[in-house]
């Protein structure tokens, strides 16, 4: 099925997607403050992964991790956009898509130094 956003197809959709990817990133870090505190902490950690004594293997779980928060801090932000966008009034369907959208963040965030102890302790 085909909306009235689309069109392009090959090279000429993926090099627009990747315009538009790149306008979510940086919606989310002008935007969203809980973005740009954990870009700061991946900022940190990737870089503190790539040196860490650890096997390749390990590098990729520690990194993965870590984009895990971002990649999921995105799709919170874009729950929590559209609600917003549909009706700012309190509605416990509202409430629920931002309560569990939230957890899912929790639970990425408290991933990190579980993947990170699993790793470093062997």
């Amino acid at each position: 099925m085909t909306g009235p956003h689309k069109g392009k197809t090959g090279l000429s959709r993926i090099w627009r997607a990747l315009f538009y990817s790149l306008e979510g990133l940086a919606a989310a870090f002008r935007h969203e403050d809980a973005f740009r505190q954990e870009v700061l902490l991946a900022a940190i950690l990737i870089p503190v992964a790539m040196v860490l004594p650890v096997t390749g293997a390990g590098k990729a779980l520690m990194v993965a991790s870590v984009l895990l928060v971002l990649i999921v801090e995105l799709l919170n932000s874009a729950i929590e956009s559209a609600v917003d966008r549909i009706s700012l009034e309190n509605h416990r369907l509202a409430k629920r898509a931002k309560d569990m959208g939230s957890a899912a963040v929790l639970l990425a965030l408290l991933n990190v130094p579980v993947v990170w102890l699993l790793v470093l302790l062997g």
